[in-house]
């Protein structure tokens, strides 16, 4: 069982900055794929980012793709979220999401919530205009 644990969430005023961390424990880190997936009001939850178990590869979403950066410290087993020009439509909560494999995959990290095994309890990202 991997329990993960975002941090960093916040009121900020548009073009502002945060950085989301996700904390995982309980698993082995270094063989987790990460991802975060955000949920507005009203909305179904989306992809927003995902990094393979070593940090190697990394994905986004367009809507976030030169804004975003995510990376991850596999010696203190926690992931980051660097959100740059917040825009109010990133307005939403933010879930970390990792998939445990039985070994490392340098070059592969899902993007579909399906495919993740362990969830966060989310955080509140809200951007005013």
């Amino acid at each position: 069982q991997v329990q993960l644990v975002e941090s960093g969430g916040g009121l900020v005023q548009a073009g502002g900055s945060l950085r989301l961390s996700c904390a995982a424990s309980g698993g082995t880190f270094s063989r987790c794929a990460m991802g975060w997936f955000r949920q507005a009001p009203g909305k179904e939850r989306e992809f927003v980012a995902a990094i393979s178990t070593g940090g190697r590869s990394t994905g986004y979403a367009d809507s976030v793709q030169g804004r975003f950066t995510i990376s991850r410290d596999n010696a203190k087993n926690t992931m980051y979220l660097q959100m740059n020009s917040l825009k109010p439509e990133d307005t939403a909560v933010f879930y970390c999401a990792a998939k445990q494999y039985v070994f490392p995959r340098a070059n592969y990290f899902p993007t579909s919530s399906s495919d993740y095994d362990y969830w966060g309890q989310g955080t509140q990202v809200t951007v005013s205009s």
